[in-house]
């Protein structure tokens, strides 16, 4: 069979928006150019680093299917914001009702009479905070030119599957569960414990009015006594 484009990819390239410590993003759009039902299969050569959704599915004639790349948050920023990771797109032509729960690895298989083709992007960082140019358009057209490999994965195999999700992400998401968790029962604490206090604090100012008022009293009956003292004093001299 001849080498023809089964997909128009765009952009050409996978470009990341780097800032440390952040996850970002990265999107493909496809657009299927035959009359035939064409599947795709995404792999990289950092299979950890990247999520792709979907990362397989089945592409309808004059269809287009956008795919999100995703990359984890880095810990590091890399010497010359640059990047050695690649993708691979692989297509492939299936019969018509092809659904992506239909895929299997081995449509992507290259054998004699079978056309498969496969188109690498690489992947390019750039700065977080300045907006992001429009993408140009390829060099070499709106339809990127793929390679086809007939013989061997010698490339291929530098390639793996990419995961829909990470599992970094699973265990994010429990610990982040975890410190909400805690920090509602520390804010449930601290209420109560300022409500055991205003308690307290009530409690107190009551006490010390009947302080006040049982000393009122007391130095009354003592001023009224002498008096009585003095007024008899005084009469008993006159």
């Amino acid at each position: 069979m001849s080498s023809r484009d089964l997909l128009n990819i765009h952009p050409s390239e996978l470009k990341f928006p780097f800032e440390l410590k952040k996850q970002s993003s990265s999107s493909l759009q496809l657009t299927n150019k035959t009359e035939e039902y064409v599947a795709f299969k995404v792999k990289t050569t950092n299979p950890k680093k990247y999520c792709v959704r979907p990362n397989t599915g089945v592409v309808l004639p004059g269809a287009t299917c956008d795919v999100t790349v995703t990359m984890q948050a880095q810990k590091e920023m890399p010497a010359d914001m640059q990047c050695k990771d690649k993708f691979l797109l692989q297509s492939v032509t299936v019969p018509n009702g092809t659904t992506t729960k239909d895929i299997t690895s081995e449509m992507f298989n290259k054998e004699a009479g079978k056309v498969v083709e496969e188109f690498k992007l690489r992947v390019v960082y750039i700065p977080a905070n300045p907006p992001s140019p429009v993408p140009e358009e390829s060099e070499e057209g709106t339809s990127p030119r793929a390679a086809f490999l007939s013989n061997g994965n010698q490339t291929t195999s530098l390639f793996d599957d990419v995961p829909r999700s990470f599992e970094e992400s699973k265990e994010n998401s429990s610990e982040a569960q975890a410190t909400i968790s805690k920090l509602t029962e520390e804010k449930n604490s601290a209420i109560l414990q300022s409500q055991k206090l205003r308690q307290e604090l009530e409690l107190m100012r009551k006490q010390i009015g009947k302080n006040r008022s049982s000393n009122i009293y007391l130095l009354f009956v003592v001023l009224v006594g002498l008096l009585g003292i003095l007024v008899g004093y005084l009469i008993k001299k006159t």
